[in-house]
């Protein structure tokens, strides 16, 4: 079954959009950086294009109604580095044939996040360099600054309580499990070294030396420093970690409505052991003036992104019900909630939805949740009723209504604020990045608030999009993306194709963007490319999901070589690769040793080479744990220690995804590790690595490489000393792009 793409950014083209920007009246300060002037002859997009594309993020809608404000980060190139700056868009969608205006509120040269407005709407706070920031605003414009703050550590992030009398932010507070030279002897400063008698000593791309804590101060009274403020953790300050690394923000973090109350999440482990094996994290809600905690008991997984609704009787959330897999399915959940802080009536609204569950909003009245989900390949914005006049509780399955329309091929964002039967939200697709939409709640319909990169994109020439349905092994269906080059000739050109080997592995191919993995962008550079949804990603129910746990040698692999067989069926395709990342750069390592002569060239980006070494290694062991041959139980209890002599448990925890498990799962899946299969390597491979990457630590990357070299297969190593996981900085990720181009056009061209 073919779904043909309407032609790209039809919505948008839908109203001739021209990025009309009116200066506010401030002044261009040194280091600023602006939009980019770029002319495009060839109509053809480049690595140099996508860095110089507008990054739109965090849009706050005013209390009138009004305008929105946000942010916007540009890349100079030859500076590398990026600064990020306020603007202004009306909240109102333009009308036909009208351009909507920007305002450029801010021309900082050091980047400005986390703004917001004061409640009345007269002032912009805002963060820069770490402390809180105000500035008057006026008619769509700003006046002087003026700091609040003098934080040592500096601020990430805040939000203000309800009436704007006390300010919640999150800092740092020095690691006491991770000790330094200095810390045994103050005489030793200037030595370099990490000691640590635990686990979880590192994180994603950094050492652990400072822990997140999240603080209240009394607002509006003086700078907000030391003085004032209060650790919420209280006598555990500084031993759990709100919010939680690496990646969790404010978000995790909620004022009740009248401003007595913080919902919060945390993984409150007393271990670094048990933190490393361990998802255990749950919601507290903790009470200002008693000072007093109480946990909403869920007894399980990742339970996190607490919401209070606006009439302070309940709370909703995201959670997770297995400890130790990751990848479970996320539900929203919601309870009530009286002043005493007694939770009662737990319930999953998700219970009948097969999906996960995003980014949970309370409409005005708190009778309603809006959410998005990733859904047979694209992420829609939903409406679940909590509760209905007479009391009863409504399970999503029965009473869930999908408001983005189901032939929409974009990704949708819940909403940020709601206006006037209006959902504002953010949306973007494989054609264009994030920008701000206006969703009709009645009939779906959408317009565009803003087109930040329109001026950029107008000058490329469009690629086509279709989805495939491909029959698997297993006989059921999987959804392919098929992205083709511009101005693309079915008859008269052969092209070379790239298949895409998801990472994850769980996840989704969607309808989304990146600045680092541009299926456009490769489209552009004259390459078919195929996006197979295989065994493991995220939007086509559990049981899809859930089956690549422990058979990462399996159905998902051969859904890889069921789209590699389609598209090679095609009489305009050439010669195919295959590249990935991460999980993807494992499934290209493993498809070099057993199905190398499918393909006729590999990149694999922070890959996963040597399976059983990998979990010695990597920082997160709650995911190998689980993956690589399932967590069989989790029953710690404080005090308890478990024997500690057999070489397969300690404190309850049985690891039966570890290289010594005797799980039939994990020896299947330790025999099977790529580097198990070298000896038949014979296709061109690039490896490339960050050795900031504490995921897949870089010598993954090295040993690939080694290996390669010494079966005589042409090979290329790429090692980035100051990168992680991802390629960030904009010289080293145009360099990565034109490596990556380099390589394939040398064996597909």
């Amino acid at each position: 079954m073919k779904t043909f793409f309407r032609i790209a950014c039809l919505a948008i083209a839908a109203i001739p959009l021209m990025n009309c920007t009116q200066q506010s009246e401030t002044t261009e300060k040194e280091g600023y950086i602006g939009s980019s002037d770029i002319r495009i002859e060839d109509g053809r997009m480049s690595p140099e294009v996508l860095l110089s594309l507008g990054r739109l993020s965090d849009p706050q809608l005013s209390p009138d109604g009004k305008w929105i404000l946000y942010g916007v980060s540009y890349t100079n190139i030859a500076e590398n580095r990026s600064c990020r700056n306020l603007f202004l868009s009306p909240a109102e969608p333009a009308g036909d044939g009208q351009t909507p205006t920007k305002i450029q509120l801010t021309k900082e040269g050091k980047s400005v996040s986390n703004a917001r407005w004061s409640k009345d709407g007269t002032t912009i706070f805002y963060l820069q360099g770490g402390q809180l920031y105000k500035a008057p605003f006026t008619d769509g414009k700003l006046g002087a600054a003026r700091q609040l703050s003098q934080w040592e550590a500096g601020i990430s992030e805040f939000k203000f309580s309800p009436d704007e009398s006390r300010i919640l932010f999150t800092s740092t507070v020095p690691n006491e499990k991770l000790k330094q030279p200095k810390d045994f002897d103050p005489a030793l400063d200037k030595a370099r070294a990490y000691v640590t008698e635990d686990l979880s000593y590192r994180h994603w791309d950094h050492w652990v030396l400072d822990i997140p804590q999240t603080y209240i101060a009394p607002f509006g009274e003086g700078l907000v420093d030391s003085s004032q403020a209060m650790n919420i953790l209280g006598d555990d300050a500084g031993k759990y970690q709100v919010p939680n690394e690496p990646f969790g923000g404010i978000e995790q973090i909620c004022w009740s409505p009248d401003g007595s109350k913080i919902a919060y999440s945390c993984k409150k482990t007393e271990t670094g052991k048990e933190y490393a094996f361990s998802t255990d994290t749950e919601i507290f809600l903790y009470d200002l003036e008693s000072r007093e905690t109480v946990r909403i008991p869920m007894d399980g997984g990742y339970d996190t992104d607490p919401v209070w609704s606006p009439d302070g009787k309940h709370l909703a959330w995201l959670s997770m019900a297995r400890n130790g897999y990751e990848a479970d399915k996320t539900r929203l959940m919601v309870a009530d909630i009286d002043e005493a802080m007694m939770v009662s009536n737990i319930r999953d609204l998700t219970a009948g939805f097969d999906y996960n569950a995003a980014g949970p909003v309370w409409s005005a009245d708190s009778k309603q949740l809006y959410f998005n989900a990733l859904v047979e390949g694209l992420q829609a914005i939903y409406r679940i009723e909590v509760l209905d006049v007479s009391g009863t509780h409504h399970d999503l399955a029965a009473n869930a209504v999908r408001i983005t329309p189901e032939d929409a091929w974009y990704n949708f964002n819940s909403p940020f604020a709601m206006r006037n039967g209006t959902l504002l939200a953010s949306w973007c697709s494989m054609q264009f990045p994030n920008e701000l939409v206006a969703v009709n709640e009645t009939d779906g319909s959408f317009r565009p608030l803003t087109d930040e990169n329109g001026p950029i994109l107008k000058q490329l020439k469009p690629c086509r999009v279709e989805v495939e349905w491909l029959p698997t092994v297993d006989g059921k269906k999987m959804l392919t993306w098929i992205i083709y080059p511009p101005e693309f000739d079915e008859g008269g050109t052969q092209y070379p194709a790239i298949e895409i080997l998801l990472g994850g592995p769980q996840g989704t191919l969607s309808q989304g963007w990146s600045y680092r993995w541009n299926y456009r962008l490769m489209a552009s550079q004259g390459y078919v490319v195929v996006l197979p949804n295989r065994r493991g990603t995220t939007a086509f129910g559990q049981e899809w999901c859930e089956q690549i746990s422990g058979d990462y040698i399996g159905l998902n692999m051969q859904d890889y070589l069921t789209a590699a067989r389609y598209i090679k069926s095609r009489p305009y395709i050439g010669k195919l690769a295959a590249c990935g990342a991460s999980y993807g750069g494992y499934s290209v390592y493993y498809m070099a040793g057993i199905h190398g002569d499918t393909y006729d060239c590999f990149i694999a980006h922070a890959g996963i080479f040597d399976e059983a070494y990998l979990y010695y290694e990597t920082e997160e062991m709650w995911f190998p744990n689980w993956d690589n041959g399932g967590l069989t139980e989790y029953a710690y209890t404080p005090g308890e220690t478990g024997p500690r002599g057999d070489g397969k448990t300690f404190g309850g925890m049985q690891q039966a995804g570890s290289p010594w498990s005797d799980a039939p799962k994990a020896v299947r899946h330790y025999s099977n590790s790529p580097a198990a299969n070298v000896t038949k390597w014979h296709t061109p491979m690039l490896c490339i690595h960050g050795m900031l990457d504490f995921r897949i630590p870089y010598d993954q990357g090295m040993a690939a490489f080694n290996a390669a070299q010494m079966m005589g297969v042409p090979s290329k190593l790429i090692i980035f000393p100051e990168e992680n996981h991802w390629i960030l900085q904009p010289q080293n990720a145009l360099f990565w792009h034109r490596e990556y181009f380099d390589w394939l056009d040398r064996w597909c061209k």
